[in-house]
């Protein structure tokens, strides 16, 4: 279950906050205009700061100003431009089309452009039953604009005096996300749980993971002035050091399994996972709610255990019971997860400590670790082009409107065009399996918010109720528009059924029109998927080129840290977030493709066999550095330093085999061996097994990414 559909923190998430400034916002605007002007100006004034908020989103207060500067200016012209066109039907249904490509268009942009494509299509369609003069469209322009930029002075206003509340929330949304990763690794101690189903869930979390630190990052990282800010900060830092340990701690489960399938240690590592997941999520929930957060889970029973068991390994191993690689694994695990539960500890002291600078950063360009977003109107130019999924995607909502228009004019009852063509633009998505999800929800949550709208009318027909649902259905739309849609769509069928009925009380026929739009223009956006779809298949070549030139700048990076090379480990951050992020990309588009056709699918395993072994790579890369930390000791560091560099030269060049084109061939690794002094002995040092260890994993992985980036390309060739 999502953090925020808890109901212990549901009231603290930021998706409840969006709510009430949402809905506080729209009310606030409507009863303002309401003592100065009738019901149909207050709803056009309404409608202006509706479009407004669909941009409301977390985001630097920067930011959040330019974008929904964006979107009153150009909500503003389109509701001219289809206001003046509205008295000439040939006239407004080309521009009716013309408009809808140009809003898809902007999805050139990503994510963030993709609530002001909503909006602008939103308020295309509300536009288009209004038939004016030109005074009048000018008029009933102003009035829109009026209720956009009193919106976006209201959410301006909010977001300055929240600004730090909402770096709060953010933080704690990737602090439970962090905590439900663990909860995924816990099962791999789960002897019941599928080892290669349980990878499988790791990776598609880790994708949901990456956003949600990102988004964290965005915003904390950007402006931290004061002591407050100072502290989020460092509880950022110490989330993502914690990330990287629980990362090194991915060890060889199938043989931990196999030796101590008997042993309630087992049980013992999952309850560790548990506790340490509850840990963080107290964490997360002392940030929401402003408060410094204090241990309260000991591990001293799980921790003894575990040191018995180590204990009654070794007592066999005397007996001369071969049980060396087991013993080593379980040591290994112990010892990283000392190192988890003390950077816990460390987590909990950052929120309670009151900093008043946050040296880490200090003088630090922090560009590479922040989205970069620009927005150039040649960007959209270099995308008009067929082979271009923008423009496909683009041309595909314009036909399919295009349809639903045609549809609406034949239709033997008085139907409610814009219905239809909302209902298009909200389901019809870039991604095949975009269109699919929305349209489930959005037919479900229609269907569910007629029924409920129907009770309500004919039942608790009282206009103050009424008015008292309206208002919880206004916070429910945006609080779950971005945690879950059907539950979004059951509010703002609800909220817009109640409001047509209070204006026009006594249409007998409202319910089941508007059950029937929605099913036509599902039927048609539906159709329409189909319609110059692009397939995720034809994205992966791409996405893998991509995976692979990124491990290759985080492998340099990563053996300059392990080879002591640079002042700080920034560097390497900048590369592991990079990586991080295009497996993520990589994964979601596997995610995606699943729910695809099965004839459009292409090298599911093998992909998903790619995206494991680059993420084992972190993984070692992770363990290798905490065992240079807790091997620190006497340790030989020009010996050491010779090994990394020989091991990093092979994979490096395994990666680069795996980049070129042609089939690469696989050649047998070769793992260095102990360095030895001049009288011949090996350089004593702990930690040579250890290490030898993990570059042997990390190099057999590496050969590993070859051969499947060889299976990916035949498959999709």
């Amino acid at each position: 279950m999502h953090y925020a559909l808890n109901l212990r923190t549901f009231f603290y998430s930021h998706y409840f906050y969006l709510g009430l400034r949402f809905a506080a916002g729209l009310v606030g605007v409507t009863l303002i205009t309401l003592q100065f002007a009738d019901m149909a100006v207050a709803m056009t004034v309404c409608i202006g700061a509706l479009c407004t908020a669909l941009m409301d989103m977390p985001s630097p207060l920067r930011h959040k100003f330019n974008e929904m500067s964006a979107s009153v200016l150009l909500c503003s012209a389109v509701t001219l431009l289809i206001s003046l066109c509205a008295p000439y039907h040939w006239l407004l249904m080309t521009m009716l089309v013309l408009v809808s490509f140009a809003a898809c268009m902007m999805v050139v942009y990503g994510r963030k452009s993709m609530p002001l494509q909503l909006a602008t299509l939103f308020i295309m369609t509300m536009s288009m039953e209004h038939d004016m003069t030109v005074r009048e469209s000018f008029v009933h322009t102003g009035l829109f604009t009026l209720g956009a930029v009193a919106y976006l002075a209201y959410a301006m206003g909010i977001s300055w005096i929240l600004r730090h509340r909402i770096k709060q929330q953010v933080l704690a949304e990737a602090l439970f996300e962090l905590a439900a990763y663990i909860d995924i690794k816990a099962d791999f101690y789960d002897a019941r749980h599928n080892l290669t189903e349980q990878f499988n869930k790791l990776i598609r979390h880790q994708s949901l993971l990456a956003d949600r630190q990102q988004a964290s990052r965005d915003l904390i990282l950007r402006a931290h002035n004061n002591a407050r800010d100072a502290i989020v900060v460092q509880v950022h830092v110490c989330m993502l050091d914690l990330y990287e340990l629980i990362l090194s701690t991915h060890t060889d489960y199938a043989l931990l399994r196999t030796h101590l399938a008997d042993s309630p240690v087992m049980q013992t590592l999952h309850d560790l996972a548990y506790k340490a997941a509850r840990d963080i999520e107290s964490v997360a929930y002392d940030v929401t709610r402003k408060k410094s957060s204090y241990p309260e889970i000991s591990y001293d029973p799980e921790m003894a255990a575990i040191e018995a068991e180590l204990a009654a390994i070794q007592q066999r191993i005397d007996q001369g019971k071969p049980q060396h690689e087991a013993l080593a694994v379980l040591r290994a695990q112990r010892n990283k997860i000392r190192a988890i539960i003390k950077m816990i500890g460390e987590l909990h002291q950052a929120s309670q400590k009151a900093y008043d600078t946050t040296p880490f950063w200090v003088d630090a360009d922090m560009g590479p670790f922040l989205s970069q977003q620009k927005y150039e109107f040649r960007m959209i130019l270099s995308h008009l082009r067929l082979d271009s999924p923008i423009f496909r995607f683009s041309l595909r909502v314009a036909m399919a409107i295009s349809v639903g228009l045609a549809v609406a004019a034949i239709l033997p009852y008085a139907a409610h065009s814009y219905w239809i063509v909302l209902t298009i633009v909200i389901i019809l998505k870039p991604s095949f399996s975009m269109t699919k999800q929305r349209r489930s929800d959005r037919i479900i949550g229609t269907i569910i918010g007629c029924v409920i709208t129907a009770l309500i009318i004919k039942f608790l027909n009282y206009p103050a109720l009424i008015l008292c649902i309206l208002v919880l259905a206004t916070v429910a739309t945006p609080t779950f528009i971005y945690l879950r849609y059907r539950y979004a769509a059951i509010a703002v069928s609800i909220m817009i059924l109640l409001q047509m009925h209070l204006i026009a009380p006594g249409n007998q026929d409202l319910i089941t029109e508007r059950l029937i739009d929605t099913f036509i223009g599902a039927a048609v956006a539906t159709a329409f998927s189909f319609v110059l779809a692009n397939w995720e298949y034809q994205s992966l070549p791409r996405l893998v080129r991509e995976v692979l030139d990124v491990n290759l700048r985080y492998m340099q990076a990563s053996f300059d840290l392990l080879q002591g090379k640079g002042s700080d480990d920034f560097a390497y951050r900048i590369e592991r977030k990079r990586l991080m992020d295009s497996l993520a990309a990589l994964s979601s588009a596997l995610v995606r493709m699943l729910d695809e056709p099965a004839r459009k699918q292409r090298a599911v395993e093998d992909i998903n066999l790619f995206i494991v072994q680059n993420y084992l790579l972190v993984a070692h890369v992770a363990a290798l550095r905490a065992i240079l930390r807790r091997h620190v000791k006497e340790l030989p560091a020009e010996p050491v330093n010779a090994m990394l560099t020989e091991s990093h030269d092979q994979v490096v060049e395994v990666l680069t085999r795996a980049l070129a084109p042609g089939k690469a061939e696989i050649e047998p690794v070769m793992v260095p061996m102990a360095p030895m002094s001049q009288d011949g002995n090996a350089v004593p040092w702990s930690g040579w097994p250890l290490v030898q260890r993990r570059i042997r994993l990390l190099q057999a992985d590496a050969v590993k990414i070859i051969v499947h980036r060889e299976a990916i390309l035949r498959d999709l060739a």
